[in-house]
């Protein structure tokens, strides 16, 4: 059971290939599983997060004393942060274990650490794309972000060993990577003493078999600029980048210790606009952090109006034990913080509803994920699973499109969020 992001995501695909080897029949999220032992991924970096996390351990506690499992053991994020906590409140779970204590839960399970392994997922996705994990913990000092006390310092995976771990999954059949990390851009810091990401994406993108490479979670003070000529000398290389901005309001990005300004923010996006024309920049936005005043409130819809950002997530503050900020009063109400996401959200609904008015009529290559309810689904080079817009093309007798395949559609009409296409080829 995987809860959160995408990281947990790629943590229990590696935690169930150890498993594997050790010839445990496992599943994942399997609906009427009749599993003897439940291994829970837990979330725990906003309330929201945490409170579906501990409902889940609640579940499955429940379900072991009512002898439906015979053990459960949690790990992740939130066990990470809470673990004293969770042992005292719930001590019917059997063992509770960090994101850094994968060989002792395998010990605990009675399974070695197949050390020749590393790298080996057993993938959860869909086979033709992959979360791929490039680094792990932060050294970022962002005042709202508990993320550095749940996943420690920066730890970058060294170059060979992710250029093997590619050529594996293309050997699998996965055809997109989704690079992934909680800072993409300080790759290569804490191993080659400088920022080695377009290096990397190099490598990656001559790795045969791989058509996409996407890039997630890229923060903006330090962004190595040499990324964006891989992107324009690649062919592979999505013209799509995900870089968290959180305000726009300088006095705000100061509070949330983001090292950065308004102006030297929307500077970077042009430049970065002007270097890969047609690029598709997805950003998230935190509303009501401590001392958000309307003027700053305010200043973030203006900013975002003129941005016109492709993709655009918005959040509200969640005040986070020992971070920076809980030592500020959280004194934005929660039916304030509401109302300016559902603010944000709206002027972006409108601009993703333009952007996607202006391909109608305009050929794109689609990779198709899935099938739902009479169409097949999928997306551009512009769009991540699960988070962004999605193509569908209605399935006939005719035409047959096949999961995991690309192919060209025509856009023939769009809404807010989705685009609806013809296939050509």
């Amino acid at each position: 059971m995987t809860l959160g992001c995408s990281k947990n995501i790629f943590d229990s695909e590696v935690l169930m290939a150890q498993l594997r080897a050790n010839d445990y029949d496992v599943k994942h999220e399997e609906a009427n599983s009749d599993a003897a032992i439940v291994v829970i991924n837990t979330c725990g970096f906003i309330d929201n997060a945490k409170e579906e996390s501990i409902n889940t351990i609640l579940q499955y506690a429940e379900a072991k004393a009512n002898g439906l499992v015979d053990k459960v053991y949690v790990t992740g994020c939130l066990s990470e942060r809470y673990r004293d906590e969770l042992e005292a409140d719930i001590p019917e779970v059997d063992g509770y274990f960090g994101t850094r204590e994968l060989p002792r839960l395998l010990k605990t399970l009675k399974a070695d650490y197949k050390k020749e392994l590393v790298g080996e997922r057993l993938l959860t996705t869909p086979s033709h794309y992959a979360y791929f994990k490039i680094a792990e913990g932060c050294d970022r000092p962002c005042s709202f972000c508990a993320i550095p006390l749940m996943r420690g310092k920066h730890l970058s995976t060294p170059m060979e060993d992710l250029v093997s771990q590619a050529k594996s999954l293309a050997a699998q059949g996965v055809k997109e990577l989704m690079l992934i990390a909680q800072d993409l851009t300080y790759y290569g810091l804490d191993l080659y003493k400088e920022r080695k990401l377009a290096e990397l994406v190099t490598k990656l993108s001559e790795v045969e078999g791989i058509e996409w490479i996407r890039l997630h979670y890229a923060f903006p003070t330090g962004f190595p600029m040499e990324v964006l000529d891989v992107m324009v000398d690649k062919p592979n290389v999505c013209n799509y980048l995900d870089m968290p901005l959180q305000h726009a309001s300088t006095r705000m990005l100061k509070a949330m210790r983001r090292g950065t300004t308004r102006e030297k923010t929307t500077e970077l996006i042009r430049q970065i606009r002007e270097r890969v024309p047609g690029i598709a920049i997805r950003t998230t936005l935190i509303c009501g952090y401590p001392g958000e005043t309307e003027e700053d409130f305010q200043e973030m819809c203006d900013w975002v109006a003129e941005m016109r950002f492709d993709r655009l997530g918005c959040f509200e503050y969640s005040h986070e034990e020992q971070t920076h900020a809980f030592n500020f009063e959280d004194d934005v109400p929660a039916e304030v913080k509401k109302q300016r996401t559902e603010a944000i959200m709206e002027i972006q609904s409108q601009i993703s509803l333009e952007m996607n008015e202006a391909k109608v009529g305009k050929e794109y290559k689609v990779l198709f994920d899935r099938y739902e309810g009479g169409f097949a689904v999928g997306r551009t080079e512009f769009d991540s699973p699960d988070v962004d817009n999605e193509v569908l093309v209605k399935i006939t007798d005719e035409q047959h499109i096949r999961l995991g395949d690309y192919a060209m559609v025509r856009i023939d009409s769009a809404d807010h969020y989705d685009l609806h296409g013809t296939l050509l080829s």
